[in-house]
């Protein structure tokens, strides 16, 4: 499943609910013992660092869902590339929700922002190469929607969203079925015949294996530059192909010449730097 806007619409509240109600069990005090009474204001949403921008959409609706009255001014949108020191968007609303939901609303852009960032370099070392760059489900518990959209807006694809989504036979599967065509065999009689079949390899025996058992994908797991050429080669177009292990900006420009036709990375979602932004310059405003 790709994740799209519209998903991230569907589903997004009751992440977004739980994020500010771990934040706030009964209220936030500083907020409103700087502001016994309510009051709107205005603050500036500021760029601090050079980046993709993404997840404004999710940054908004956090104030939003503590405030109706909010409103959003944004000068940027979603996959805009964005430079330090620009202002990105002027806000309005109850003040107290401002404060309240600062954190929570930056948390959110800021780690989705540093996962497009981190996923547009990326694509560009693959540019002109016919590769596609992947994610995997190496995500942040409950942020999955959230960094599976922001490697979209990066340029990359998602590879399955979850455990419903493929079939993805690893070791263990392996090991627990008998061998790889086995767990070929029984996945091709109990996954629907729309769901392709995607084996893990880390040998060229077992490439050979999951070739002869009939898989759609082969991963190449963890193996050097010369045995996934090998592979690639003895694959010979009969499945598609998928680099894994490992897989960082240092070492993704070599990646480009064995052939593949995928190359996933844990890395976009569990180790990518925030992007630096901060909400500056709060005021009160006439109503």
């Amino acid at each position: 499943m790709s994740i799209s806007e519209v998903t991230m619409k569907l589903n997004m509240d009751r992440y977004l609910r739980m994020a500010l109600e771990e934040d706030i069990t009964s209220e936030d005090v500083s907020a409103n013992a700087v502001m016994d009474t309510p009051c709107r204001g205005e603050v500036d949403l500021i760029c601090k660092q050079d980046g993709i921008i993404a997840g404004l959409q999710v940054f908004a609706r956090v104030f939003e869902l503590l405030d109706d009255s909010f409103t959003a001014e944004f000068f940027f949108q979603d996959g805009d590339r964005v430079e330090n020191g620009q202002r990105i968007a002027v806000l309005q609303g109850e003040i107290r929700a401002l404060l309240s939901g600062e954190r929570t609303a930056l948390n959110y852009l800021q780690r989705m922002s540093g996962i497009a960032t981190h996923t547009a370099r990326m694509v560009e070392l693959l540019k002109d190469s016919g590769i596609t760059l992947l994610d995997t489900r190496k995500t942040t518990p409950n942020m999955r929607i959230f960094e599976k959209y922001a490697v979209t807006v990066g340029g990359g694809t998602n590879h399955r969203y979850n455990l419903s989504d493929g079939v993805m036979l690893k070791d263990n599967h392996i090991g627990a079925a008998g061998g790889i065509r086995q767990a070929v065999e029984r996945a091709r009689a109990y996954a629907p015949f729309v769901r392709k079949i995607e084996v893990e390899t880390e040998t060229l025996e077992m490439v050979q294996e999951a070739v002869e058992a009939g898989a759609d994908i082969i991963m190449l797991d963890n193996m050097d530059h010369a045995t996934m050429k090998q592979a690639v080669a003895l694959i010979g177009g009969r499945a598609q192909t998928e680099c894994s292990g490992n897989v960082t900006e240092e070492k993704i420009a070599a990646l480009r010449e064995i052939g593949v036709d995928f190359i996933s990375s844990g890395a976009l979602t569990h180790s990518s730097p925030i992007m630096d932004l901060s909400m500056k310059h709060l005021h009160p405003i006439e109503r």
